[in-house]
């Protein structure tokens, strides 16, 4: 089922994300302060506090009573969609990805550039690259994917 993050979901949903950048992104990176010290749970849970920006745009995969997917939605724009590790692969987040399609028309994202199978799965999904890059916080490379190929 996918529902509005509520704020008792807060911890749940920073440790999909936290374990997904270091799962996902630290091997690209190597960088352990970032990853294992200022990147934690207690800090990420407080950015899903109740009446947050982050809290409001997101939406969580439950099944069972555990949270394993979330998906970020600003406008037409996915932010972030992760599934926890464990439960990839299950079509966590073709729903998730689905969901924001129909319920936002999401049509755009930004991902890691690095990040093969991420593209790979958006591509199956009807995003294309738009052969836009941007770089975040200085060293993190990100590519564009839209649904319709923009000009």
């Amino acid at each position: 089922m996918i529902r509005p993050a509520k704020p008792q979901d807060a911890s749940r949903i920073a440790e999909i994300i936290i374990t997904n950048y270091r799962v996902n992104f630290y091997p690209f990176f190597r960088n352990d302060e970032f990853y294992f010290s200022e990147l934690n749970v207690v800090d990420m849970a407080a950015e899903y506090s109740k009446g947050s920006e982050e809290l409001l745009n997101t939406y969580v995969y439950e099944d069972n009573g555990v949270i394993k997917g979330i998906i970020r939605v600003n406008g037409t724009e996915v932010v972030k969609l992760y599934v926890e590790p464990q439960f990839q692969s299950g079509g966590i987040g073709a729903e998730l990805l689905q969901f924001a399609v129909e319920s936002f028309g999401a049509d755009n994202l930004w991902a890691l550039e690095y990040n093969s199978r991420g593209i790979a799965f958006y591509e199956r999904h009807g995003f294309q690259l738009t052969g836009e890059k941007m770089i975040e916080d200085e060293w993190v490379p990100l590519v564009k994917l839209a649904r319709n190929k923009q000009e």
